[in-house]
């Protein structure tokens, strides 16, 4: 894509298209995604057995951890690039994707690091007991001891290249990993194949991340002079502005992040208290969770560039157009999505699981999660367009109260008064005063955003008027 498309996609095309263009993709890839996290609970589900499933949900909470490093340097230093592009500043934007790849390039090797030390003590913060310890440490040796680096980098660099609107790239570098993944998976898993059951499953993730950064490094050689991305070290010199800029989004994504590890680590804690196949069924119920979760997430991340460029050029009716054409599709994909999940909750789990008790508690699982996604949606976006323009307070304040104010203190009390089944429905709890929070804060922001375009006309006629008595 050459600079004037670039500059035609963010301020002049008409939003469907625009939106399309750059949520489109995005969107696929976080469906993609979704499917070869389904393809590992699917396939290590076909063994039958129990405690494999266990461990790759046990583990999970600390693959959910990447995106705390993801969010700090992928999520804030694109939300800057985007920002810097709005105003045509280049040579930060340049400065800035060179300092958030090699931050996130440290923190992804110190995070590996500290998982291999911290080995023993990790695994039993999971709620990993004598059964599942051996599968659960071998999960983690691919997919965190050797993986980590790879997965957060290929992440990393697809929200830099989808900062400057190419995000038809950016998800084809994270799809091609998706789907050598779901093709690895079963050579690895099966008894036919490897039989390494969830080490395969990790073992298969770790390869298809180092093609997925393979790609985006290769995009990155073959497009230089035409791309403002840049890998230069030479460029990674922490500025203050750049630097505060990145935190001032990116800390109050890693900590959404880091209280969504949390969440999950109690949420599991509890679920294993009820036996392995509790733990296992709400493994699967969570990956299929994913999918609309997922939508929502590609919907929100694919306008960020959008909404952020607009936002810093002065254009925030285009801005605000393009976030309530956004808000219609997302709200009525998951309100569809709801709807048949609540009713096929059943045969759903069961394409996982055939095991009967197992299909018992998911399905109740499913019902009580797929009750709080619509407002889960209507909050996402809101979080993402909070990250698009800058506004870090807004989102930590969210991220704070999904977590520590409102969906943890609801898991206690629902499982004390319906114990197990009471846990799936901490999420609706939440979502539902954070989506009503959601609508007000960004009522606001479209105020200050007509407010501050009435006070640049008034400007402009000043100025104009003040040519004009010169003449």
């Amino acid at each position: 894509m050459t600079n004037e498309k670039k500059i035609e996609l963010f301020e002049t095309l008409p939003i469907p298209k625009a939106v399309a263009k750059l949520a489109v993709p995005t969107i696929l890839s976080s469906l993609v995604m979704v499917i070869y996290n389904l393809a590992d609970t699917f396939f290590v589900g076909t063994l039958n057995d129990p405690v494999e499933s266990a461990a790759v949900t046990l583990a999970a909470p600390v693959l959910l951890a990447f995106n705390a490093i993801i969010n700090l340097f992928g999520v804030g230093t694109g939300s800057y690039m985007s920002r810097a592009l709005g105003k045509k500043d280049y040579d930060t934007v340049r400065h800035t994707s060179a300092y958030g790849f090699y931050c996130a390039l440290l923190c992804s090797l110190l995070f590996s690091l500290c998982c291999v030390v911290f080995h023993s003590g990790l695994l039993h913060l999971l709620g990993a007991d004598a059964r599942t310890e051996a599968a659960t440490s071998d999960y983690l040796f691919w997919t965190v001891s050797l993986g980590a680096a790879p997965s957060i980098l290929n992440v990393i660099l697809a929200n830099l290249i989808r900062s400057e609107g190419e995000s038809l790239h950016a998800s084809v570098g994270t799809m091609s990993g998706c789907f050598l993944n779901i093709l690895l998976d079963p050579v690895f898993i099966m008894s036919w194949g490897l039989d390494m059951g969830a080490a395969g499953a990790g073992c298969a993730t770790f390869i298809s991340n180092c093609v997925a950064c393979a790609y985006f490094f290769v995009f990155l050689i073959r497009k230089r002079g035409k791309t403002y991305v840049s890998l230069d070290p030479r460029k990674c010199k922490p500025q203050k502005e750049i630097v505060l800029a990145v935190a001032a989004v990116g800390i109050p994504a890693a900590v959404q992040n880091l209280l969504n590890v949390t969440g999950m680590t109690v949420l599991n804690n509890f679920t294993s208290a009820f036996g392995t196949d509790a733990v296992a069924a709400m493994g699967i119920t969570h990956k299929i969770n994913m999918v609309p979760m997922y939508f929502s997430m590609g919907l929100g991340q694919g306008i960020m560039p959008l909404v952020g460029y607009n936002y810093a050029s002065g254009n925030g009716q285009r801005m605000k157009k393009s976030i309530t054409f956004t808000a219609k599709i997302a709200v009525g994909f998951i309100l569809a999505a709801t709807v048949a999940y609540y009713f096929c909750a059943g045969p759903l789990i069961t394409l996982f699981m055939k095991k009967a008790a197992i299909v018992a508690y998911g399905t109740r699982f499913l019902r009580g999660f797929c009750l709080g996604l619509p407002f889960l949606c209507v909050d996402f976006l809101a979080v993402g367009i909070f990250q698009a323009v800058g506004m870090g307070k807004e989102s930590f304040l969210f991220a704070v109260l999904r977590k520590v104010a409102l969906e943890i203190p609801a898991l206690y009390i629902l499982n004390k008064l319906w114990p197990l089944y009471g846990l799936s429905y901490s999420q609706l709890c939440a979502e539902v005063v954070l989506a009503a929070a959601a609508v007000l804060v960004l009522r606001q922001l479209f105020h200050r955003v007509d407010e501050r375009e009435a006070q640049n006309e008034l400007r402009s006629v000043d100025k104009n008027d003040a040519m004009k008595g010169e003449q």
